[in-house]
Formats: C-alpha cells, sequence, structure tokens
C-alpha cells in the first residue's frame, strides 16, 4: 500500500485526497521509484478544475515532474536500476500516470538520469520549465546573440527558466509584469530588462530597449488581450509563441500588425519536443549540460510536505510565488 493523491470530483484545490492504494504490477516498460519531491505545474491545476487539454477520468491521479529514487524495473526496461536517483518528466497523459505519490509506477520513456549536483528539490523543478522554453526559444526559434526576447509571465518557473536560457545564448532578455512587486526578484534572476506594464507603455519600452527594431520573439502563456499589444512590439519577420491560455479573455489575431510585419502566431506545447526522439535527446542534452555548467539553475519559491498537497495548490493558484513550487515526500 501506499500514499498517493487523488481528487473524486473536479473543482478548486480542496478536492484533492490523500489516500492509500494497493501498488500493482508493473508493467511492460513500467518503473516503480519512491517519490523524493515533486514540482507543481500550471497544467496539474487546470487538469483538476477540469479545462486542461483532456477531460480527468475519475477517480484521477495527477502530476508530471518528480525527482525519485527507482524501486523496481519492470520488464523491458533497461538503462535503470535499483536505486538510483532520476527525474520524472512530463511525458506522459495524466489519465494513465501520476507523481502525486509517495510511490508511483512511470513510463521508463518519461524518466531522465539526475543532472550531477542538483538536490532532490531542484531535480523536481527542472523538466517542465526548462524543455518548454526550450522547445520554443531554441529548437523551432533558434535565438542567438543579440536576439530580443519578450517573456511574459515572467516569475514562472518557465518564464525564469526563459529567462537564463536566452541570457545563456547572448540574447536579450525582456521579462515583463504587471506591477513592480516583483522587479527586483526578476532582475536578480537575470532579466536584462523588465517592463512594468501596469506603470508603462509596454510597445514604447520595447522599442526603447530595442533601438526601434522591436522584439524578434516573443514568448507568451497568457494570451487575450494583450497579444495585440505584444504583436505591436515585435520586429518585421518576428514570432510569438502562445503557449498557455491564462487570460480568460479570448485570443484574437493581431491582423494589423502581423500583416503590415509579416508576423507569425504559433501555438505551441511541451509535448511537440517531448513526442519526438530526437528532439528530447536534444533537449535534455542542452539542458543537462546546463544545468551542469551553472548556466540553468531553478528557482525555487517554496516547498511544501506532501500532507499539504492542497495548501501548495491554494499557494499555486494566488500567483504569489517566484518559480517553482516544490512538494517534499519523507
Amino acid at each position: 500500500m501506499s500514499r498517493v493523491v487523488r481528487f473524486h470530483r473536479l473543482g478548486g484545490p480542496e478536492v484533492l485526497q490523500i489516500e492509500e492504494i494497493a501498488d500493482r504490477a508493473l508493467k511492460e516498460g513500467e518503473l516503480r521509484v519512491r517519490v523524493e519531491a515533486i514540482g507543481l505545474n500550471r497544467a496539474e491545476q487546470m487538469f483538476r478544475a477540469g479545462v486542461y487539454l483532456q477531460a480527468p477520468v475519475l477517480p484521477s491521479l495527477n502530476g508530471y515532474e518528480a525527482s525519485a529514487i527507482v524501486m523496481e524495473v519492470g520488464p523491458g526496461v533497461s538503462g535503470f536500476s535499483v536505486g538510483e536517483p532520476i527525474s520524472v518528466i512530463p511525458n506522459f497523459s495524466l489519465n494513465d500516470y501520476g507523481v502525486y505519490a509517495e510511490v508511483a509506477v512511470v513510463p521508463a520513456y518519461a524518466v531522465v538520469k539526475r543532472p550531477k549536483g542538483l538536490t532532490a528539490v531542484e531535480a523536481a523543478a527542472v523538466w517542465m520549465a526548462y524543455v518548454t522554453a526550450y522547445g520554443a526559444l531554441i529548437d523551432i526559434a533558434k535565438i542567438g546573440k543579440g536576439d530580443a526576447v519578450v517573456i511574459t509571465a515572467a516569475s514562472s518557473s518557465v518564464g525564469l527558466a526563459a529567462i537564463q536560457i536566452v541570457n545563456s545564448v547572448g540574447a536579450i532578455s525582456i521579462a515583463t509584469t504587471r506591477t513592480n512587486a516583483k522587479v527586483s526578484a526578476l532582475k536578480s534572476a537575470g532579466a536584462a530588462h523588465v517592463v512594468v506594464t501596469d506603470d508603462q507603455d509596454l510597445v514604447e519600452s520595447i522599442n526603447t530597449i530595442t533601438n526601434g527594431k522591436g522584439a524578434r520573439i516573443v514568448f507568451d502563456p497568457i494570451g487575450g488581450q494583450g497579444v495585440d499589444k505584444l504583436a505591436q512590439a515585435m520586429s518585421p519577420g518576428g514570432t510569438l509563441f502562445l503557449y498557455g491560455g491564462l487570460s480568460l479573455e479570448p485570443t484574437i489575431f493581431p491582423v494589423a500588425p502581423a500583416f503590415m510585419k509579416g508576423l507569425s502566431l504559433r501555438g505551441y506545447l511541451i509535448f511537440e519536443i517531448l513526442g519526438d526522439k530526437s528532439r528530447r535527446e536534444a533537449a535534455i542534452a542542452f539542458i543537462t549540460k546546463g544545468l551542469e555548467a551553472g548556466a540553468l539553475k531553478p528557482v525555487i519559491a517554496k516547498t511544501f510536505p506532501f500532507d499539504s498537497i492542497v495548501e501548495a495548490h491554494r499557494y499555486l493558484e494566488s500567483n504569489a510565488q517566484i518559480g517553482k513550487i516544490v512538494v517534499t515526500v519523507s
């Protein structure tokens, strides 16, 4: 028997329940792991609430990302050994697997060697954030030295990962935030520039930073009405990556700036990278190298104990965090 978080109905954080579930036998291609720490993600909040890409099959597991120790290797699995420290990456359906648990069964294709030098908490805070940012900025956009990159929702774990990745290749990181509350933290996190959208004109500010050229890339999980302003602040031929829909407003295609500048608005999800073996391996190699060199380092906002999973989700919904929320498992 193992303690596992499940939910039997859709709703707020309070629907999450810790239950004791019998351990099942491993199937072909699976590992059993002892979870050390869990990284929380917006996708899991949305899944729990019933507004994610797929509807939960109730009662449902949850959780994409964790650091863990291998307990048992299933049939057909090679390359992993009992006692080995690993990380679980978000490369499966939440209707099939979930790592909100003390002991979890996971597919071997969603397991990577833990990068050297990371604590269990740090190792639970890497893959969703860094692969998401890497896929858009490096794999697809191929940003390089001097490229101006606007990063909205910059205090999120993905936003902070994007800042680090942009800086690591010599591009120019421009973080946006609504108020002054997080400006200092964003500058400390490495943002070359911070635009406070409640106080500053976004287009004017980005044009000033880029000497009138505009930003070649925008990396945005918000959408909504703000997309038009972002498009106005872009350079000709630029690409706006939309990787989330945090705004509840409809996202309208920015017709005028897109026509005038030949812009692309591109939908993007992490699974585009993780679902392709060669692109996944390239992402893992890039991120591992950056972590081990110190160019990339996950920012931990706050940790919660496993028994406080409901409180951790409430904090996730507060938008007060700067970086990743991690749940530790004893």
